[in-house]
């Protein structure tokens, strides 16, 4: 009888030990939860087609299993996302965003309307590394960065801290470019139905993988002309578009361009907001990665014509501290050029 008791108390006691071991916080917070995934530009774009790729795959990879939920927050070039992650969306992992990190540097030489601080947020992942552009429509008699020296081109711009409105105007002022803004765009795919309605001439600051899935009849049937490519290094399938810090040969301007290149190498990168439990966050990263190697994800990114070349979150992390520790001089210097 003893031996029997012994038994049961035994058993029962495992399965304590077992259900204990089993209990996971992280997938009861998020069981049954929503998690809002933050797009800082309008429906139709590279970023947004990408952002939501990976909001259809990664909840399976979450524990608990949360939906995610795509909104778009366009505006200001991308600092009205920014600000909503920073101050406004709950600090508990429950957003994310997807944003163009543009915001940091901007927060560092211009700052109007920005009310976050870059350091606070932390970072989940990059989906792809890709190389930005400039480009214009076939219509215009621009084919190099020369000929745009001696006609005014319309550019197509959505906020005073997006790539489409910072890119043309430091060419403006390093390389003597005569690009004229046309803000007030909600989207970049605003921008080019405007270019092929002929309201604008040209676009800067879109991936090349954003071309290629969303655009590509542009490359194939040479609608567009490419001006200039915009990272560290050429993009192999573009080798011949020459990178902005080459089309100068002033040291200064060539620093200028590097700096604000730095971004690029960010990527699509993935944040969520300052505050968020380390345990979570931990999770949200695990989640992050491996979506990236997640067969569907990738099969459906191949179908869609998307590059997927991630980059970890402590890579992220490192160019975006990288950026945030530029010697006062240089943003100083950066920030009268750009504000020229």
């Amino acid at each position: 009888m003893r031996a029997l008791q012994r038994t049961l108390v035994s058993a029962a006691f495992a399965a304590v030990a077992f259900t204990g071991a089993q209990a996971d916080p992280v997938a009861d917070f998020y069981a049954a939860r929503q998690v809002n995934l933050i797009i800082s530009t309008g429906v139709g774009g590279g970023l947004d087609a990408n952002a939501r790729l990976v909001a259809r795959h990664m909840p399976k990879h979450i524990p608990g299993k949360p939906t995610i939920v795509s909104r778009n927050m366009p505006g200001a070039g991308h600092v009205q996302a920014t600000n909503f992650m920073h101050n406004q969306a709950p600090k508990d992992g429950t957003h994310i965003g997807a944003i163009l990190p543009s915001f940091i540097l901007y927060q560092l030489i211009d700052g109007r309307g920005a009310q976050y601080d870059s350091r606070n947020f932390q970072w989940l992942g990059s989906s792809d590394v890709d190389n930005m552009n400039v480009y214009v429509w076939q219509t215009t008699p621009v084919r190099t960065i020369d000929d745009a020296k001696k006609v005014e081109v319309l550019m197509g711009g959505t906020g005073a801290g997006s790539y489409t409105i910072l890119f043309p105007t430091l060419m403006n002022n390093l390389l003597g470019t005569r690009f004229k803004m046309v803000a007030g765009y909600k989207s970049t795919n605003e921008i080019h139905l405007a270019m092929e309605r002929g309201e604008v001439q040209g676009r800067a600051g879109n991936f090349f993988s954003s071309l290629k899935s969303g655009n590509a009849d542009w490359l194939r049937d040479r609608k567009i002309a490419l001006l200039a490519q915009i990272g560290e290094t050429r993009d192999p399938e573009f080798a011949d578009v020459p990178l902005l810090q080459e089309l100068t040969s002033d040291k200064e301007a060539q620093t200028i361009f590097r700096l604000f290149s730095a971004e690029i190498a960010m990527g699509r990168a993935f944040l969520t907001t300052p505050g968020v439990p380390a345990e979570r966050l931990a999770a949200l990263r695990r989640a992050f990665e491996a979506t990236m190697k997640d067969e569907a994800f990738l099969a459906e990114a191949k179908t869609s014509g998307m590059d997927v070349r991630p980059l970890p979150a402590d890579a992220v992390a490192r160019i975006a501290n990288d950026i945030l520790a530029t010697p006062k001089p240089l943003l100083d210097r950066a920030a009268e050029i750009r504000g020229r």
